[in-house]
């Protein structure tokens, strides 16, 4: 009996001893400089902390690393974008954690450019039968870029890999090249010093060996970053620009392959592990951290010139991080082909079940050639959905201002509004449907736009257009407020936290439980344009954010019961340093706010509006077609369009900017000042710059 208790013991015991720690941080290191500086860092972090256990495993190159962190034998790298999106793929879901940042100038970016000897007289568009240097195969700056971009030319004739390997057509273009990680024995390893392997065994790997390929004359370009060339050699080379031009080594912002996002640091998707790397690092100072001086390498853990470090958001997976356009380059470079036979449909995206079904009838109602127009794709939110049309998974759907918004700064577009007058539905010219943001307050109450302070507020629902992000942000913008739950001394804002000051106005659902006080639905009687209303009327409010529209809807006769005694002279509009009567909104309101819009990748607009008019001439409002109506809905309200939706109108604007207009803009603008007003997507999309299409 004491032999299997002491057998039990001593196995807790290993157990205990092999769990990991909740404070270990290991750094997978590619090379044996990179393991020799990394060790030093490690033990600067023990100096400074003792309790952080930070300590460095060697792998040979990118892949060994991303496979060891997978698996748990190592934490955390530092990589490029090219490394980044493989990380990032279904077999490893990696995630970046940390970006280096590389300035004032270029932030979290830098540009991809090509570099050649000053006096060889050749441009970008002379480069076939030269011989070129690449930092790696499948880096952003020396391979995804320079080769997109010669493909996309048409320098490189490449119709895919049911054609031939990429790597054969760029062996076809150039005369030799050193691509370290490219099969030895061919032409891409024939310029290469050393074994032609991805790490600093390659003498001619990475930015400062693809330049040391072009500096030693075995290479006539160079593909690298434009902080490569050192300050004392700069007067020596010049960059080749895409229109075939030359320009110095310092004039990158105008002469550049692409601006790519900054090498990151990745590791599992571990918000606790992340900030544990984070804080380890800062512990040592940016001249030792980002220097390789001593150590017999250049850029070993991380780049050089780098600055310092910034934490990407927690929601950030390699595609957010990388953005569209540099996703488009390397699929394109992969062929990840969309196949001929889902090419005229357009994929709609549906928030949750009951849309859903109603899009699987519009799919089912509209089938030609043994094929539909519309398929669709689900997602549990409007946010999700915006990710989804991103990724290519999803083509298109109608969200509100708001949303519009965050789709912008994601880099998609609005092509075409609801319009709810059935008359301007006829003029091809009509003026798009919209409608005015404005706050309403009890005549002769003495509230006024200057004295909301101290006051109590009803809004339709957290992030709502007319409730929240108008007028917050134009308060934000006079006063640099971001807590509102402190500007206002009461509120019912639904979707707020219940135990939260926004919410203390809220009443819920006297029917049902306490749990629906403050619910962004119908459960909070408060809750929506008119809810928001009653809040002021009977609720103690004493200033409501809502629609032009709303108080003569609930008052002189109209409405519910609730609002059957109301006048509606008894109410007026405040806006900055006016007052007005209910019906001049036109001269005092806070937003002229457009109508909910259709949304669609850039590339994808034309499509997505010829498709939408074929649709509506067979399911609008006019089209005699019982069967399926586009702009009804059976099982619930306003499912995929607004229900008083009359017809769907393309938009003339350029600019998701131009299309809601500048009152709303200015107010979005400002109240995205404050960190807490942005949503998780909106913040992984507009991390860095050069996600956004340039």
């Amino acid at each position: 009996m004491k032999i299997i208790f002491l057998s039990a013991l001593i196995g807790c015991f290993a157990l205990t001893n092999a769990a990991p720690s909740q404070s270990k941080i290991t750094w997978c290191a590619k090379s044996d400089q990179e393991l020799k500086k990394c060790n030093a860092i490690a033990a600067k972090i023990k100096e400074k902390s003792p309790d952080t256990q930070f300590s460095c495993v060697k792998h040979e190159g990118s892949d060994a690393c991303i496979k060891a962190i997978k698996s748990g034998v190592a934490d955390a790298i530092t990589l490029d974008g090219g490394d980044i999106y493989s990380a990032g793929l279904e077999n490893y879901k990696l995630h970046p954690i940390i970006a280096e940042d590389y300035g004032k100038d270029t932030d979290t970016c830098y540009y991809a450019v090509a570099v050649a000897k000053k006096g060889t007289g050749f441009g970008f568009k002379d480069l076939r039968g030269k011989k070129s240097c690449h930092t790696g195969l499948g880096k952003s700056a020396g391979w995804n870029i320079p080769i997109g971009t010669l493909i996309s030319q048409g320098q490189i004739s490449w119709e895919g890999i049911e054609d031939k390997p990429v790597e054969q057509a760029v062996m076809e273009f150039f005369s030799a090249s050193c691509a370290p990680g490219a099969t030895k024995g061919t032409k891409l390893c024939q310029l290469c010093k050393g074994d032609c392997t991805r790490s600093h065994k390659e003498p001619y790997y990475d930015y400062h060996g693809a330049f040391q390929c072009l500096k030693d004359g075995a290479g006539d370009v160079a593909f690298v970053k434009h902080l490569t060339v050192p300050d004392a050699e700069k007067a020596d080379y010049e960059l080749l620009c895409k229109d075939g031009s030359r320009k110095s080594i310092d004039e990158y912002e105008k002469c550049h392959l692409a601006r790519v996002p900054a090498h990151a640091v990745v590791s599992r998707k571990d918000p606790a592990l992340a900030q544990r790397i984070y804080e380890a690092l800062l512990l040592i100072p940016p001249s030792e951290l980002f220097s390789s001086e001593g150590y017999g390498g250049k850029n070993l853990m991380f780049k050089d010139s780098t600055v310092k470090l910034t934490r990407v958001p927690e929601t950030t997976d390699s595609f957010l991080y990388l953005g569209a356009e540099y996703m488009s380059t390397i699929r394109s470079l992969q062929k990840e082909l969309i196949s001929s036979g889902s090419s005229d449909a357009i994929k709609w995206c549906a928030v949750g079940n009951t849309e859903t079904k109603k899009c699987d009838k519009w799919s089912i109602s509209f089938v030609e050639g043994g094929s539909s127009k519309i398929e669709c794709e689900t997602a549990p939110s409007v946010q999700k959905c915006i990710e989804k049309i991103m990724r290519k998974e999803a083509d298109a759907m109608a969200v509100d201002g708001g949303e519009v918004y965050s789709a912008g700064k994601c880099g998609l577009v609005p092509v075409m509004v609801e319009q709810y007058d059935e008359e301007k539905c006829k003029s091809p010219d009509g003026s798009a449907s919209s409608y005015y943001a404005v706050a309403v307050v009890r005549k002769g109450s003495g509230v006024t736009w200057e004295t909301l302070k101290g006051k109590k507020s009803c809004h339709t629902g957290l992030g709502r257009t007319a409730g929240w992000n108008v007028p917050m942000g134009l308060l934000h913008k006079g006063t640099g407020e971001c807590d509102f739950s402190k500007f206002f001394s009461k509120s019912c804002a639904p979707g707020a936290a219940a135990d939260s000051n926004l919410c203390a106005l809220c009443v819920g659902d006297e029917k049902k439980l306490t749990t629906s006080k403050c619910a962004a639905s119908a459960e909070e009687k408060y809750y929506g344009y008119a809810g928001a209303f009653r809040c002021l009327v009977e609720g103690g409010g004493d200033v409501a954010f809502v629609k032009h529209t709303i108080v003569p809807e609930n008052s002189d006769g109209n409405g519910p019961a609730w609002a059957k005694d109301l006048k509606s002279d008894d109410f007026e509009l405040i806006c900055p340093g006016k007052t007005a009567s209910i019906s001049d909104y036109k001269s005092c309101h806070l937003a002229l706010v457009p109508a909910h819009a259709v949304v669609t990748r850039p590339e994808t607009r034309a499509f997505v509006v010829r498709i939408l008019r074929e649709q509506q001439t067979k399911f609008g409002i006019s089209s005699g077609n019982d069967d399926f109506k586009m702009f009804s809905s059976e099982d619930g309200k306003n499912l995929l369009f607004k229900d008083s939706t009359k017809c769907l109108q393309e938009i003339t604007a350029s600019s998701f900017q131009q299309f809601l207009g500048k009152e709303y803009m200015d107010a979005m603008t400002s109240l995205r000042q404050c960190p807490e007003s942005q949503s998780e997507l909106e913040q992984a999309c507009t991390f860095h710059t050069c996600q956004q299409k340039s």
